[in-house]
């Protein structure tokens, strides 16, 4: 007698193709996705256990099975959000993808502005030394030679769930008077404006010439366009009205704070706040991104 078997399911459809595919969906997607949708832009994304949004996806750079490629849609351009850390891992991500979905795809990754580290006194901009000891500056490099396009970020905020406003009381700043003395310059970019500068760079890659122009193979510093003073944000949030869900005890650190910014323009000779740009250390110069991608910040100023 024969028995009747159950034939196998058949194999899940291949992800529909799209122009955009998010490695990562993180903080940067929140703002990133809503304004690709608004744009009609194709795209996907992944988060390591998956969602009814998402596509489950752990990169791992030991191995070298390409199985969890097959499950990522094919795209004409990949933003990875998270840190690579070593000059193997750009190639050894590319290969394994592009061993399922081919080799005509562009890359953007996200860096940091923290790599770049020229004297105190003096301006950095692309052109600037950064140090290349880094294990992140290291995988970049390797991502350009590659001819993907490197965004060096400036500090990240929003007003939802990276508020500036809550870093000074919340000791992200300083934690003691001679801590505070030391800051000078911050470089700051919101979510929104970032988001746009990520569709900035995949308009590029899609011109005729293929980004060869401007985001082949480069890094960009990407800024709000402003030098701020630590001392002068200090002083204005410490100032300021009591925050939303703002505890006694973080108001009273934000006017320990600004008791201290007193303090200091006292004995530093400080008449006014901003200081000027010479006492302010490490400056970020971002205007060639925007230019090169045709568009400028939009979300205002911080303070």
């Amino acid at each position: 007698m024969l028995i009747p078997t159950t034939a196998p399911p058949p194999p899940p459809p291949p992800p529909s193709p799209v122009s955009l595919l998010i490695l990562g969906a993180g903080w940067t997607s929140t703002h990133l996705i809503p304004l690709l949708t608004t744009l009609s832009i194709p795209h996907a994304a992944t988060t390591r256990s998956g969602s009814p949004t998402t596509i489950p996806f752990t990169y791992d750079p030991t191995s070298p099975s390409p199985t969890p490629y097959t499950h990522l849609p094919r795209a004409t351009t990949i933003l990875i959000t998270f840190p690579l850390h070593t000059s193997s891992q750009p190639p050894h991500l590319l290969s394994l993808y592009r061993s399922i979905h081919g080799p005509h795809n562009n890359w953007i990754l996200l860096g940091s502005t923290g790599i770049y580290h020229n004297p105190s006194s003096e301006w950095n901009d692309e052109s600037s030394g950064y140090d290349r000891e880094n294990s992140r500056a290291q995988a970049e490099d390797e991502m350009m030679r590659l001819g993907g396009c490197v965004l060096s970020l400036a500090g990240l905020y929003d007003w939802e769930t990276r508020d500036p406003r809550r870093w000074v009381a919340g000791g992200r700043v300083a934690k003691s008077k001679e801590e505070v003395r030391a800051k000078g310059a911050v470089h700051l970019v919101h979510g929104v404006d970032v988001s746009w500068g990520v569709v900035g760079v995949w308009r590029r890659f899609e011109e005729k010439d293929g980004g060869e122009g401007g985001v082949r193979g480069k890094r960009w510093i990407v800024t709000d366009l402003r030098v701020y003073d630590w001392y002068d944000l200090v002083m204005s949030w410490g100032a300021g009205e009591r925050g939303e869900g703002e505890g006694e005890g973080e108001r009273e650190k934000k006017w320990e704070f600004t008791k201290w910014v007193g303090e200091l323009m006292r004995e530093e000779g400080v008449r006014a706040l901003p200081r000027g740009e010479e006492r302010l250390g490490r400056k970020l110069d971002g205007r060639a991104f925007w230019e090169m991608v045709g568009m400028w910040p939009s979300q205002g100023r911080v303070g």
